[in-house]
């Protein structure tokens, strides 16, 4: 498989683009077109507009090489964001690899329901400015941060948050401590801690914590096999898998969550469809007073949200 041309000649960018999006299309991938064009902007440091504007002037040498080598590794199964190194999440240019999961639509989801729940208890939503520096009214906890997606999402809309992103992965959270690096103004509200769930918590945050939210690994271990290849030859199993039934670690952070929230706060939880009931159930035993579930941009149940208070 090459993208280069077959009698050596210069190549357009154009002509590449479209060998890149014939290879891919080769191997199956159905977004073969798109693929090829982000590729092409990862390798040439180009965006979309500059590359259809020299659509067909000659590319440089060294542009064929480094984009066969991404064709080759997306064309093997290889996810798309790993390939590129780095991902989108609420607006937010996140580096992601195999140490941590691939921030999806479904999270942003619970990211937005997140912030909504903030606001619905007085948070003021907005961009930090840069006189504010590290001031902080309230504090939320992203428990199993991986890339660091949520904890950085909502640092960035809430400008009063003091966030803690905690997870028991060190490989993760090098990569959190990465994307805080990159993430301006607002990652000086953020601080990482090692550890299971609350474990990873300074214990003078019980009872002090607006807001409990967390992705975490909530495939059983049955289901695991039955992944989209991409997802299970790739990404990390500790990071998807929970246990025998999928809800171990749902259980524990809800179950602990509410001795970790202050009078008015809120978990908000992603989970599988199938596990809503589930998990609702589990949230009243553990003393919630209000839990109802959102739904995913598809119209699945996907996220629990769970309140100390009655108040709606």
């Amino acid at each position: 498989m090459t993208t280069a041309d077959p009698a050596g000649r210069p190549a357009t960018w154009r002509e590449l683009t479209d060998r890149a999006a014939d290879a891919l299309r080769a191997a199956g991938i159905e977004t073969a077109e798109m693929e090829a064009r982000w590729l092409m902007e990862e390798v040439s440091g180009l965006d979309r507009l500059e590359l259809t504007v020299e659509a067909d002037a000659v590319a440089p040498s060294r542009t064929a090489p480094g984009l066969d080598a991404l064709v080759a590794r997306r064309a093997a199964g290889e996810p798309l964001q790993y390939v590129l190194g780095h991902w989108d999440f609420h607006g937010l240019d996140l580096a992601v690899d195999p140490r941590v999961l691939i921030p999806r639509p479904e999270t942003e989801v619970v990211a937005e329901v997140a912030i909504s729940e903030l606001e619905r208890i007085g948070a003021r939503r907005g961009r930090s400015d840069a006189w504010s520096g590290a001031l902080t009214t309230f504090t939320v906890a992203d428990l199993g941060t991986g890339s660091g997606a949520l904890a950085l999402a909502l640092a960035a809309e809430l400008p009063d948050a003091a966030v803690w992103a905690t997870d028991r992965s060190e490989a993760a959270l090098a990569i959190a401590r990465a994307n805080l690096a990159g993430s301006g103004q607002p990652a000086v509200r953020v601080r990482l801690g090692a550890g299971w769930w609350f474990e990873a918590l300074p214990r003078e945050l019980r009872g002090e914590l607006r807001l409990v939210v967390s992705n975490p690994p909530y495939v059983a271990e049955s289901e695991h096999a039955e992944l989209p290849p991409e997802v299970r030859d790739h990404e990390p199993y500790d990071a998807l898998v929970s246990g025998p039934s999928g809800l171990e670690s749902i259980a524990v952070i809800v179950e602990q969550a509410p001795e970790w929230l202050e009078p008015e706060g809120v978990l908000v939880l992603e989970l599988a469809p199938h596990q809503a009931d589930t998990a609702r159930s589990l949230a009243a035993a553990a003393g919630f007073a209000h839990t109802e579930i959102r739904k995913d941009l598809s119209g699945r149940e996907r996220v629990l949200v769970a309140r100390r208070s009655p108040g709606g």
